[in-house]
């Protein structure tokens, strides 16, 4: 389990867990809530890293929000500085797969000077994603009108916990390479519900104007991109237009995975993760 903390900073009270030894890791989604389960992303990272699994504003115990526009991903990253002045460190590492992925962007442009690297898969530097036919959030995939209506469920506070977790796993199904193994896969310990404010501000506002590609060829600090060849959510070419557009970037390609490497290609992705350490 992981060690459950909360920490005073000057833009309020944040929870996050701690797990692991070794240099300083922040780990996050845009728009989940962890528990002391941790979550699947950020495990391989605590046989080299201190992890510390972070509650957004809004997620869990942290602190809410007073106003939507605190939601976009740049208050966020001021968040996150927080958080890092408060635990004392002068840099950190920050790793985060899909909105989490985008988030890291945004930070590297944001305050490169307080990032190490940053580690970031299944992403997109821009809102193009959602026009690319092979991205489930295209409405030119077959799959998106149900998505659609997941989402929808998924953001509103009455639907049941039940209902939510089914509807977790259909959007996760569309989300695997090899569906026969996704109960498989999914049988780890792990956190990240859906926090329905959150999503709808970045799905619904944030994402309709959203473009870092100006910015990325200014960040110097090493990025690690990672991408599932088969990604349905943010398509590989998405990932690999990061990486070309970044001057010490490279991309890391799972060929036998969609939208979660670190559980397609567990072992695989361990030795990814081996790579990163001490750069």
């Amino acid at each position: 389990m992981w060690e459950q903390n909360l920490i005073e900073t000057s833009r309020g009270v944040f929870e996050y867990f701690k797990k692991g030894s070794g240099e300083p890791l922040c780990v996050t989604h845009h728009y989940s809530e962890f528990n002391e389960k941790g979550n699947t992303l950020a495990a391989p990272f605590t046989e080299y890293y201190t992890v510390y699994l972070v509650n957004l504003r809004g997620c869990g115990q942290s602190v809410k929000a007073e106003h939507e526009w605190q939601f976009t991903m740049e208050e966020t990253v001021k968040d996150l500085e927080a958080i890092r002045e408060a635990l004392g460190y002068e840099k950190w590492a920050f790793a985060g797969n899909s909105t989490g992925g985008m988030l890291a962007l945004k930070y590297a442009i944001m305050a490169e000077e307080h990032l190490t690297k940053i580690i970031a898969g299944g992403l997109s530097a821009s809102n193009e994603y959602m026009n690319h036919p092979d991205s489930i959030y295209c409405k030119d995939n077959p799959n998106n009108a149900r998505v659609l209506e997941i989402l929808k469920l998924l953001e509103d506070p009455n639907t049941p916990k039940e209902k939510r977790q089914a509807l977790g796993r259909e959007w996760g199904m569309m989300s695997v390479y090899n569906k026969d193994r996704y109960d498989e896969f999914m049988n780890r310990p792990n956190s990240g519900r859906t926090v329905g404010p959150r999503l709808n501000y970045f799905a619904y506002k944030e994402v309709n104007d959203f473009d870092l590609r100006p910015d990325l060829h200014k960040v110097r600090i090493p990025a690690f991109i990672f991408s599932g060849l088969h990604d349905a959510q943010c398509p590989h070419v998405f990932s690999k237009e990061v990486a070309d557009l970044m001057p010490n970037a490279t991309l890391t390609t799972f060929n036998y995975s969609n939208h979660f490497p670190f559980v397609e290609e567990e072992e695989a992705f361990k030795e990814f993760v081996k790579k990163t350490v001490n750069h």
